[in-house]
């Protein structure tokens, strides 16, 4: 099994942050990553008014069902801070969007210490979140629409590379 670290970027939506907490907690993730303006639970020394803080962390409990207890989540930080951060400590950093050089998710052999980047829902990643990836992957679609929810596409992309 791979030490796979979770790097969701610039999600607008409290519920959708709240299903990937819980869906990277069951599927075996440790740490998370919340950078850009995605918004976070309740932390220590939160530097958000407390009502707001109060707030989201309450939204975000009702997909989250409280699986941020069980999980390393840093917040706040700049995306390039991140992934330097995550560099230095031996991660190799791969961004889940389809681009024109995207690996096919199946043809993809994670190394022993993966970073999984996750864009916003409607954009994906942006072109300077692209340039800070070593490489891109990309789920195959068969069907007409182009694209999955950030939350099932994770969902696909960790369990791909944790256990196949």
């Amino acid at each position: 099994m791979i030490d796979l670290i979770l790097v969701a970027h610039n999600i607008r939506s409290i519920h959708n942050v709240g299903s990937l907490l819980r869906t990277a907690e069951c599927l075996g993730v440790k740490t998370v990553y919340l950078t850009g303006y995605t918004p976070y639970p309740k932390i220590k020394n939160d530097p958000r008014l407390p009502h707001l803080a109060k707030k989201i962390d309450s939204q975000m409990a009702k997909t989250s069902l409280e699986a941020e207890k069980f999980l390393n989540i840093v917040p706040n930080l700049t995306l390039e801070e991140c992934l330097d951060e995550l560099t230095k400590q031996g991660y190799s950093v791969v961004g889940l969007e389809q681009t024109n050089s995207s690996l096919n998710l199946k043809d993809y052999r994670a190394s022993s210490k993966t970073a999984l980047i996750v864009g916003n829902e409607r954009y994906g990643l942006d072109e300077e979140a692209l340039q800070l990836c070593k490489q891109t992957i990309e789920i195959p679609i068969r069907g007409k629409k182009e694209s999955l929810n950030v939350v099932q596409a994770t969902a696909i992309a960790i369990y791909k590379l944790s256990y196949l």
